[in-house]
């Protein structure tokens, strides 16, 4: 999952929260990034990453600011990234770097390719399945998992009031009801990121 983030003084507005240092690695100081998915070219592609302190438990004061970090080398190692960051010059501030999470300016993030689509350009996008071959929404997306074999969205249930606006449903316990859709062209045929509308055939009573 990617959380967006336009709380943060003098940072860049379309910051992106793409991982989290989990570990400082190796002796000269680089650091160990587990990202939020399996797609992690917005991590790889940056020049400079802005990091984020973790809030401490119980705490109500200010939250930590971002700040930037260059990004002097960084390398996929395994299911996780390495970097070498222009302000952690040894390994004892990368060992005290370990849960600061990552950031990056959706500006940053490479052209994506034909029918190649960023998890964050996913979420809050309107879902429409099919009912008796007339298109209906589903829900909106609010967030992307992987399973290791496709990612899934995770769509909150909906429908639209009066006014067109969009109304969640819930369960009889008032918790949201939620469907996973495999986001693979056999069932999600149409992906429009600019009108925020994702065309399915899925069931719409699934």
């Amino acid at each position: 999952m990617a959380n967006k983030d336009t709380s943060h003084t003098g940072a860049p507005a379309d910051l992106v929260e793409l991982g989290r240092i989990v570990s400082a690695y190796g002796v000269r100081g680089w650091v160990k990034v587990q990202p939020h998915s399996s797609d992690a070219q917005g991590l790889l592609a940056a020049k400079t990453w802005w990091l984020k302190a973790p809030v401490p438990v119980g705490s109500t004061g200010v939250l930590p600011s971002a700040f930037p970090a260059g990004v002097v080398a960084c390398r996929p190692q395994g299911a996780t990234i390495v970097a070498e960051l222009s302000v952690v010059p040894d390994r004892d501030h990368a060992e005290t770097m370990k849960g600061h999470t990552v950031w990056v300016p959706r500006a940053d993030f490479p052209a994506a390719d034909d029918d190649e689509y960023y998890w964050v350009d996913l979420i809050d996008c309107r879902l429409f399945g099919e009912r008796e071959g007339q298109p209906e929404l589903i829900g909106k997306v609010i967030e992307v998992v992987d399973n290791g074999a496709h990612a899934l969205l995770r769509v909150a249930r909906a429908t639209l009031n009066s006014e067109g606006e969009l109304v969640l449903l819930q369960n009889d316990k008032g918790r949201m009801v939620e469907v996973l859709v495999p986001f693979v062209s056999a069932h999600v045929h149409t992906v429009d990121i600019a009108s925020k509308r994702l065309d399915s055939n899925w069931p719409v009573d699934l």
